[in-house]
C-alpha cells in the first residue's frame, strides 16, 4: 500500500520478453582460458593474470637468491623467447619453454639429488641430511609380488 506510492514503477506491468533473437552461442565453461607458464615458478596462471604475477615471482625469486651465501647466487632469470612457427606465436611451444626454464631454476639437494624450487629446498634439507639423505623419487625400494 503506503510503500508502492512512493514508487509507482513498480505497479506498473512488466514489458513482454521476446526470445526470438536470442542465441546465447557457446557456452563459456565450455572453453577453457588459456593459461600461460610463469618462466620462474613454473606455475600456470590466465593470460591476464600472469602480468600481475611475474613482477612479484621475480621479487621472490630475487629475495630467496640474496639469502644464499654468495657463492651460490644466481643470476636473475631471463624470459624465453615467445616460439613463432609461420609469423605467429605457437603458444604451446613458448608455454612448454618457459615450464622448461622454470625447472632449469630449481636447486639440486647435495645429500639425495632431488630438484627443489629454492624457497623449499631449506625446508627439504630439514629433514634430508648427509647422515640421513631422503630417497629419490621413483626408486625401487620394494618389489610388489602379485597375489
Amino acid at each position: 500500500g503506503q510503500r508502492a506510492a512512493h514508487f509507482p514503477e513498480i505497479l506498473l506491468p512488466l514489458a513482454p520478453i521476446h526470445m526470438d533473437n536470442f542465441n546465447p552461442g557457446q557456452p563459456c565453461a565450455n572453453r577453457p582460458a588459456p593459461t600461460v607458464f610463469c618462466y620462474i615458478c613454473g606455475r600456470q596462471f590466465g593470460s591476464k593474470s600472469i602480468n600481475i604475477h611475474l613482477p612479484q615471482c621475480l621479487k621472490k625469486w630475487h629475495a630467496e637468491n640474496d639469502k644464499l651465501p654468495k657463492n651460490k647466487r644466481r643470476a636473475a632469470p631471463t624470459k624465453p623467447d615467445d616460439v613463432i612457427v609461420g609469423g605467429a606465436v605457437d603458444h604451446e611451444a613458448t608455454n612448454e619453454a618457459h615450464w622448461k626454464a622454470s625447472q632449469g631454476l630449481m636447486l639440486e639437494c647435495e645429500h639425495c639429488g632431488r630438484r627443489f624450487k629454492e624457497d623449499r629446498l631449506p625446508v627439504h634439507q630439514r629433514s634430508c641430511t648427509a647422515d640421513n639423505p631422503a630417497k629419490r623419487l621413483g626408486s625401487k625400494s620394494k618389489e610388489r609380488t602379485k597375489k
